[in-house]
């Protein structure tokens, strides 16, 4: 029995500067722990075979599939706002490129696969728990509807990794519609390489945005793009209570997908200041600060792009700001609809901005939690009778009552009946996310205790965020004072 991966690879097909070729090196004793069956579908494979034992030897990398044409990617990035000039694939190594079901070309890539010419002295392993944690959230972001790379596997190795303590080994395998980031633009841009952007703009275009082919000035369009699915992303973020944790430029996907969940995390309470990244000592990214930080981002994108936009350098320097201007207006009407319908509002008034800001404010003030309140909003939408499971999450209720005065004026110049409003938002406010007392309790179960239950459990709960499951209530419950997680790592 074989394991057949429908390989179509492109991007190895590129010039040998944009990364380095090399297999995954091999472990002592892998195990699966975990495949996402109804991906491996997704991508044309089968689940049966990837659980064989072959299968196993595949996703840990003791075996390279036919077809596959192993590289590490090079890129750049600027970290924490400090330029780096190479940093690339330091733990992960890309097998190839299928089709999938629906004619989306995947990348296929294993992480935590072995050093490469990356890694920077790093052992370019990866532990257990940040395999687990990258599994967990990235199918919550997909059942979320939030575009994410996604995990089709987990597998054990059978050894240990050094980080401040020995920690069990583990593989992810993850699927992503791209991992060229902005850090691949700055790779070619710092060594004022031309020729290599303008290789990987036209890559990028044939591959993510080809109507940008057939516009007069495709690099412009090129920016347009992956400006507006950035913007669109953040607002999606803020919308659930994301918060990345490490928005570097190497971690910036141009496809516009969530990408490199290290020390990300989802608020309990809400506070637009909230961090949980133990290396980010100031704050840089923030939950409020993600937008801006974004526009940062893309910032740094626009001057690689310069020598191709115009070969007039004041010219090229209008162009691309002329793109940025456009970042602001576009993750603010992403954001502003975003928030009406968690609001139940499916018109526009002029008002509902500051309804909206009003609420956020009072939640900050009162200590509440991000998404129990905009939940039980969706029952306190269908009549009042639903309010006091709303205002209990306020330290003053009396607070939450007066705006719901407010709330409850606008929502009567809509069309919609209660039963209709209240599908509507449910369908909008999560009940369920991966809340960080849950994801560390999965992972301390894993780790000290060779027990997945728990991980398979919440799994079965984040599949399905946005529906009631009476029998999974308790995840749906933010954490005690005592269970409160605020800080969380990158796992490197």
């Amino acid at each position: 029995m074989t394991v057949h991966f429908p390989f179509d690879n492109t991007y190895a097909r590129l010039p040998d500067r944009f990364y380095a070729r090399l297999a995954p090196t091999s472990v002592s004793a892998p195990k699966l722990i975990r495949l996402n069956r109804d991906l491996a579908l997704q991508l044309r494979l089968d689940p049966e075979r990837l659980s064989s034992s072959e299968g196993v030897e595949l996703l840990c990398g003791n075996r390279v599939p036919d077809g596959a044409e192993p590289i590490a990617m090079a890129y750049a990035g600027h970290q924490f706002g400090n330029f780096v000039p190479q940093l690339g694939d330091g733990r992960a190594i890309l097998l190839g490129e299928v089709v999938d079901q629906d004619g989306i070309r995947r990348d296929i890539q294993l992480k935590g696969s072995g050093p490469t010419p990356f890694s920077r002295r790093g052992d370019g392993r990866a532990a257990l728990g940040p395999v687990l944690r990258e599994y967990l959230i990235s199918e919550a972001m997909a059942a979320l509807g939030v575009p994410t790379t996604r995990a089709l596997a987990a597998v054990l190795t059978g050894e240990t990794v050094v980080r401040e303590t020995l920690l069990p080994g583990a593989v992810l395998t993850r699927v992503a519609s791209s991992h060229i980031r902005v850090g691949t633009f700055q790779f070619f841009a710092a060594r004022q390489d031309v020729e290599g952007l303008r290789l990987l703009a036209d890559y990028v275009i044939g591959r993510y945005y080809p109507e940008a082919a057939e516009s007069d000035r495709p690099y412009r369009t090129l920016l347009d793009k992956v400006i507006a699915a950035q913007a669109d992303l953040i607002a999606r973020w803020l919308h659930i209570g994301f918060v990345h944790g490490v928005m570097n430029t190497d971690n910036m996907s141009i496809a516009g997908e969530t990408i490199d969940y290290g020390p990300c995390a989802f608020m309990d309470t809400y506070d637009p200041a909230t961090v949980f990244s133990s290396i980010d000592q100031h704050g840089r990214y923030a939950y409020g600060n993600q937008p801006r930080i974004g526009l940062w981002n893309l910032t740094r994108l626009a001057e690689t792009l310069l020598p191709l936009l115009s070969e007039d350098q004041e010219k090229a320097v209008a162009d691309a700001n002329a793109a940025l201007e456009a970042f602001s207006g576009r993750f603010e009407a992403a954001y502003h609809t975003g928030l009406r319908r968690k609001l139940g509002l499916l018109s526009e008034r002029e008002e509902d901005l500051t309804l909206a800001g009003d609420l956020l404010k009072a939640m900050a003030e009162n200590q509440a939690d991000f998404t129990l309140t905009f939940r039980r909003l969706s029952d306190a939408a269908a009549g009042p009778e639903g309010d006091e499971v709303v205002r209990n999450l306020f330290i003053n209720p009396l607070a939450y009552d007066a705006w719901a005065t407010r709330w409850r004026e606008r929502l009567s110049l809509e069309p919609q009946d209660g039963a209709s409003r209240r599908a509507a938002m449910q369908a909008v406010n999560p009940a369920f996310i991966p809340r960080n007392h849950r994801v560390e309790a999965v992972i301390q179960a894993a780790v000290e205790r060779g027990d997945f239950a728990p991980f398979e459990e919440f799994l079965t709960v984040l599949s399905r965020p946005y529906e009631d499951q009476p029998a999974f209530a308790h995840y749906s419950e933010p954490p005690e004072p005592n269970q409160r997680v605020y800080r969380t790592f990158c796992g490197t």
